[in-house]
């Protein structure tokens, strides 16, 4: 089962799987399609955003498991 973490890049993560895309826009992340966006890993990311990079990874890994 693929897994993220904090370290992964949010295209890598799209990579995995394109559902993903609506987790993080559903956490806040509404900059998915911006090209930049695609080299920043998921800490960055939440960092930036104010989010809780935890949350986050877990809410994606639950997804992934789940599928």
């Amino acid at each position: 089962m693929a897994e993220v973490t904090k370290d992964t890049l949010i295209g890598e993560a799209l990579m995995m799987d394109k559902g993903i895309a609506a987790i993080l826009m559903q956490n806040g992340m509404h900059c998915v399609g911006c090209p930049s966006s695609a080299g920043e890993s998921l800490a960055e990311a939440s960092m930036v955003h104010g989010m809780n990079a935890d949350k986050l990874i877990s809410d994606i890994n639950t997804y992934l498991k789940d599928k």
